[in-house]
């Protein structure tokens, strides 16, 4: 007897096989292949401003995590050149200056990097969503749609954990819990590492993701 097939599954493999058709570059199918077991890449993106709709990427950091190591010799570590240049305001945040990214790379050969990087590994960060936005910003135009990998917040991985620790009262009485990354790391009893450079925070992501997992006992 042929097994059945649920209507979940078969959407997700119809649309699997719909945005294969329709990838603006066949050689990046393989983003699309079942992930190496018990492997991510955890990334962070360092850019102009918050604005996913007018600021630009500068910077971007990557590290791919196989169990429970951080592999860091397996990193990715890149300057883009902006095309508008960057503020006062934003060399303050980052420490990234006009001279410094204008030695970058153009926003499309980091991207065709990047995605060979990751390959089908799913994506992990602290505030993931920015970044993917930022990311697929960039990357429609070369696929005509945004990185398929599933995506991790970190995050909400916290959060989980800290709500399960509550009494059952406590849940009910919409729980206030601290998601700010020093804190965080601090109750995660975590190094903090130099904040908002790229792969500083991939790594300290990557870090966390990893805690987390042996806390809830994957």
């Amino acid at each position: 007897m042929t097994p059945l097939i649920s209507p979940t599954h078969w959407w997700r493999s119809l649309k699997r096989e719909w945005l294969i058709y329709h990838l603006g570059l066949p050689e990046f199918r393989f983003m699309f292949d079942k992930p190496p077991p018990n492997e991510w890449v955890s990334l962070d993106c360092e850019t102009t401003g918050l604005n996913v709709s007018t600021d630009e990427i500068i910077s971007i950091g990557a590290v791919r995590i196989v169990g429970n190591k951080i592999m860091t010799s397996q990193r990715f570590e890149m300057l883009v050149r902006p095309a508008r240049g960057v503020s006062a305001d934003s060399v303050r945040i980052h420490r990234l200056r006009e001279q410094d990214v204008a030695q970058g790379l153009p926003i499309d050969e980091a991207m065709l990097q990047l995605m060979r990087f990751i390959g089908s590994r799913p994506l992990v960060g602290y505030f993931l969503e920015f970044d993917v936005a930022m990311l697929n910003r960039a990357i429609w135009p070369l696929l005509g749609q945004g990185l398929p990998q599933p995506k991790i917040e970190v995050s909400a991985l916290y959060y989980d954990f800290k709500f399960r620790q509550m009494l059952p009262y406590e849940q009910q009485t919409n729980p206030n819990i601290d998601l700010r990354f020093a804190t965080l790391m601090s109750d995660l009893q975590l190094p903090l590492r130099e904040a908002h450079d790229a792969l500083n925070d991939a790594v300290m992501a990557a870090m966390a993701f990893i805690k987390l997992r042996q806390l809830r006992g994957a």
